[in-house]
């Protein structure tokens, strides 16, 4: 068997991770990515690990159609990585991802291509293959983002697969910290600038910071400071601010993408604690959202309503279940608080 390693790497699961430390959301675009950082830093990590030289990374992600995105193109033009891509479905779930790095590990097991293969995914379908290419010789070690927290050390992993690899390390903090960043941020200067010439509404509790309140003339009043605009504001025209009505959800609308979890209710939730997650998760989720979406998809929400998109009710449901844990995250109550303080926020914001 060749001495050198080779690299899998499901990005989901990476992307998904970093982004939720970056910016509290697993939502990709909420997050900038500095790819050719963090694929180096994965490099590195590995060779200091085992000592070896590496065959190549792969990059296993999906598209619609499997097509490859600016993105993906970027990525594979990267020395030593080859970009994997299933589809992503109808219903915004990944097809084929899983299948193509199972294959491949065992692949290159199998023609003894590498003797050590780092693993970077949490997915509990892959211990099999795992096995398999313990079979056939092969090493394989599994690449985390650290947890100290958590009993495993590393975040996201199924227990099922830390159990079958030979071993686990973590990338390391400052890497991790320093490749991903929140996409969308404001200094006072330009939002106070860019919010006057959008138009933007006015938002009383908003304040953009004592040094440029102290360096205008006259100076402004917090209640007077514009709010911070995002793309969708930018294209939007003024439009008169609406009193919200306040109403009593004794029986509220479920939101949802599926048919199954749509419907009213009434029942409330014995944990309210629960339910106060998902609300803030729900409204961290439209306020990421938001700032970084289009007029246009904007719009095409709004059209769909009540119905929400499959890719922003998977991050609703992912990120609260990276905070409340994924049973508590099935409760009926739960999602319905989800999908309701997304909207409300939305109704907010727009």
């Amino acid at each position: 068997m060749m001495a050198q390693s080779a690299i899998f790497v499901d990005a989901s699961f990476l992307l998904a991770i970093g982004g939720h430390r970056a910016a509290g959301t697993t939502l990709r675009s909420a997050i900038t990515v500095n790819y050719e950082s963090l694929i180096q830093g994965i490099l590195d990590t590995a060779k200091e690990n085992c000592g070896l030289e590496n065959l190549r990374m792969y990059w296993y992600d999906a598209a619609k159609d499997a097509i490859f995105t600016d993105q993906h193109k970027r990525i594979g033009l990267l020395p030593g990585v080859k970009v994997r891509l299933g589809r992503i479905s109808y219903n915004g779930e990944q097809k084929g991802v899983d299948l193509k790095l199972a294959l491949d590990l065992v692949g290159v097991a199998r023609n003894r291509a590498a003797s050590v293969a780092f693993l970077m995914s949490g997915d509990d379908d892959l211990a099999e293959a795992v096995e398999e290419a313990q079979d056939l010789g092969m090493k394989v070690v599994l690449i985390g983002i650290e947890k100290p927290d958590h009993r495993l050390g590393v975040a996201s992993v199924a227990e099922h697969l830390a159990l079958r690899v030979d071993s686990i390390i973590a990338l390391p903090e400052e890497l991790v910290a320093s490749s991903f960043v929140k996409a969308v941020t404001w200094d006072a200067e330009h939002a106070a600038h860019a919010a006057a010439i959008a138009g933007a509404g006015v938002q009383p509790t908003q304040q953009i910071g004592a040094e440029t309140a102290e360096q205008a003339d006259p100076a402004p009043k917090p209640s007077t400071i514009p709010a911070i605009p995002t793309p969708a504001m930018m294209s939007a025209k003024p439009k008169p601010t609406v009193v919200p009505q306040l109403v009593v959800n004794d029986y509220q609308l479920i939101y949802s993408s599926t048919q199954q979890n749509s419907g009213f209710s009434g029942e409330p939730s014995n944990d309210l604690a629960a339910i106060e997650t998902a609300s803030e998760v729900g409204s961290s989720v439209a306020k990421n959202w938001h700032a970084s979406t289009t007029q246009t998809e904007l719009k095409v929400l709004l059209a769909d309503r009540p119905l929400l998109p499959a890719e922003i009710d998977r991050v609703l449901l992912k990120d609260c279940a990276q905070r409340i844990g994924e049973w508590k995250t099935d409760i009926k109550d739960v999602r319905r608080a989800l999908r309701v303080a997304f909207w409300e926020q939305i109704d907010q914001l727009t």
